[in-house]
């Protein structure tokens, strides 16, 4: 008998591509993120749930009694509340270090467009004023490779990111819960304070929640950049919004905000020195491909009976 799957995202072609192979056990049935009818019609029937950002509540996951595994696309298993998929007897896998080549990209990308002002230049440039430029370019604007960059949080994107921007010859500190022996390891409030860029490299958690407040903005240095790839809630917002329009922050580069998607009257969407993208820096071709290799392996992992692959939760008989 075929697998059910639940795979809340509307596919492209190369995931369907990877998939089609597998149609002879595997049964995917897909539902765009905002399609509850479709999702809550389905839900009762898949043994498996393809999980991407939606929050899975402790009643969605009571609404499929025949889910085994819920699979996220992805690292950060915030948005599944994994304590009731545990008593109910379902594992919880993810994918650690899947996205990490396009999340570590997205946020040297972010890294540039803040230093470089790249979204006010495009707007002046497409206004006609884009010569002669602002006096002021060359006071403002940094190159990565003249920055130190600290790194809060040193997982498998954060070293990604090391790796580029070294490369581009920056210096690099970070941070993680414990010394780790090396050089380039600070305390938090060191690398606030030592930093030119500071990126967010955390999961979401009760001790992160709102990590990065007034005082950590206030510990960074005058005219520094803030950005965030991780997740929103670990920077104050109001307080961010602050620091950037009293110009003691240069400007911040962010993918993902304390409430998603993010609401059009969200003061940081109303700041020249504020870049923004919708939590995509993750989203790619490659790292598509990537995600679905993987999910549909632990797939047959689950059809052959054999043990899953990166379970997050204790679940018996996993």
């Amino acid at each position: 008998m075929a697998l059910r799957v639940l795979a809340h995202f509307i596919p492209g072609d190369s995931v369907l591509e990877i998939v089609a192979p597998e149609s002879d056990w595997l049964d995917v049935r897909w539902c765009h993120e905002d399609d509850d009818a479709t999702f809550y019609r389905e839900l009762p029937h898949a043994e498996v749930l393809w999980h991407v950002l939606r929050p899975l509540s402790d009643e969605d996951l009571r609404g499929g009694p025949r889910l085994r595994l819920v699979h996220k696309l992805g690292a950060g298993v915030n948005t599944i509340d994994v304590a009731t998929a545990t008593e109910l007897g379902i594992a919880v896998a993810n994918m650690p270090g899947a996205n990490a080549p396009s999340v570590a990209e997205g946020t040297v990308l972010l890294m540039l467009a803040t230093l470089r002002r790249l979204p006010a230049l495009d707007r002046a440039t497409r206004a006609g004023q884009g010569w002669p430029t602002d006096a002021g370019l060359g006071e403002t604007v940094r190159d990565i490779g003249s920055c130190t960059v600290g790194l809060v949080g040193y997982g498998n994107i954060a070293k990604r990111v090391e790796q580029i921007v070294q490369a581009m010859g920056a210096t690099v500190l970070h941070t993680n819960t414990a010394p780790d022996g090396t050089g380039a390891w600070r305390t938090l409030p060191d690398l606030l304070a030592q930093s030119d860029i500071v990126s967010l490299h955390l999961p979401l958690t009760p001790a992160t929640d709102k990590l990065v407040d007034r005082t950590a903005l206030d510990a960074m240095k005058p005219h520094a950049v803030l950005v965030n790839t991780s997740r929103g809630g670990i920077v104050d917002e109001p307080a961010l919004v602050e620091a950037l329009r009293d110009g003691r922050l240069a400007a911040a580069g962010l993918d993902v905000f304390a409430s998603e998607p993010v609401d059009p009257g969200n003061p940081l969407l109303q700041l020249d020195n504020v870049v923004v993208t919708p939590h995509v820096t993750w989203l790619t071709v490659d790292t598509m491909r990537r995600y679905l290799v993987e999910a549909v392996d632990n797939c047959r992992r689950l059809h052959d009976g054999r043990e899953l692959a990166n379970v997050v939760n204790t679940v018996e008989g996993n």
